[in-house]
């Protein structure tokens, strides 16, 4: 009996990894899309012309889209360039890919961000996929831009889902690590004023939801990929302090992180913007978090990152 394939485009990175072992081990077939083939399960694409590549998606179970530039880097001309290209055309290529086959994929899920709403303060509602504010900022119109072109593709035949997916914490990629580190040297106090919300989703949940979406043929659309319980940025801190005690711990005012960002040449947005988002239709679907509060997910994160 041949194995199930999931087809992951821009595969390499941290969530790249992590869907791959996951898949692997539900006993699916996976194979990678990647600009530098460097191992067996690896096909070459540019993320922007069809090529050798497009076959590949023949009578594929899933497609899971993840490519794009990093938003860790300065928001400069060249870099908002790539990082709306690297998107909106992979997303194009794909959807070109898909309906050029004869057995089209069954599925077909594509990246996006919680960053699509609009800065969230206080007591404010958290933003939903019914009533979420989508916001007008850089960020904001990136997102909308690359969900935009994802539902203009003419794919009939294969269910489409969009992902706006939180930051994702995990112990062997992503923000954490970076994180964990600073606060070992006394960075784990209130980013700003502390108050921004910080929504976040714990790894082994993200490639839960993802198996979810796959397994349940009637859900479409867009999802929220986020833990149902976002908290603020002091308080998430706050579980680095306690559980690290640093011997001092350091202010980090908004002047002091502007001058940081810039010599890390990244922008001060990714931790200063509130996202305050709910998964309601997860929910709704019945999807169960193992990992539903910060508190649970750190708590089995951070002994594997020392």
């Amino acid at each position: 009996m041949n194995q199930p394939l999931i087809v992951l485009a821009g595969g390499t990175g941290f969530l790249g990894r992590q869907v791959a072992c996951y898949f692997r081990q539900l006993g699916y077939e996976v194979l990678t899309l990647t600009r530098r083939v460097r191992r067996f399960g690896e096909v070459a694409w540019d993320g922007r012309t069809l090529g050798a590549w497009a076959a590949k998606l023949e009578g594929a179970a899933v497609v899971l889209n993840l490519a794009g530039k990093s938003v860790d880097c300065r928001y400069n001309a060249v870099n908002k360039y790539a990082i709306i290209r690297s998107r909106t055309e992979s997303t194009r290529v794909l959807g070109e890919a898909i309906a050029r086959c004869q057995r089209p994929p069954t599925v077909w899920l594509n990246a996006s961000t919680a960053t699509i709403y609009q800065h969230t303060e206080g007591a404010e509602p958290a933003n939903t996929e019914e009533a979420g504010c989508l916001g007008r900022g850089f960020s904001e119109m990136v997102a909308q831009r690359w969900e935009a072109e994802f539902w203009l593709a003419q794919v009939p035949r294969t269910r489409q889902v969009a992902l706006r997916t939180a930051i994702v914490l995990g112990s062997d990629g992503g923000a954490l690590p970076v994180l964990t580190r600073l606060a070992k040297r006394g960075l784990c106090t209130p980013q700003g004023d502390g108050q921004q919300w910080v929504s976040w989703l714990h790894v082994e949940d993200f490639c839960r939801a993802v198996e979810f979406l796959v397994r349940n043929p009637t859900l479409a659309g867009t999802f929220n990929l986020c833990a149902p319980q976002p908290l603020h940025n002091y308080a998430f801190n706050g579980l680095l302090a306690q559980h690290y005690q640093p011997r001092w711990q350091l202010p980090q005012p908004r002047w002091l992180l502007e001058i940081g960002a810039f010599l890390l040449r990244t922008e001060t947005e990714l931790i200063l913007k509130s996202r305050k988002v709910v998964p309601q239709r997860l929910l709704e679907a019945g999807f169960r978090f193992r990992y539903p509060s910060c508190e649970l997910a750190l708590a089995d994160l951070l002994p594997q990152l020392g």
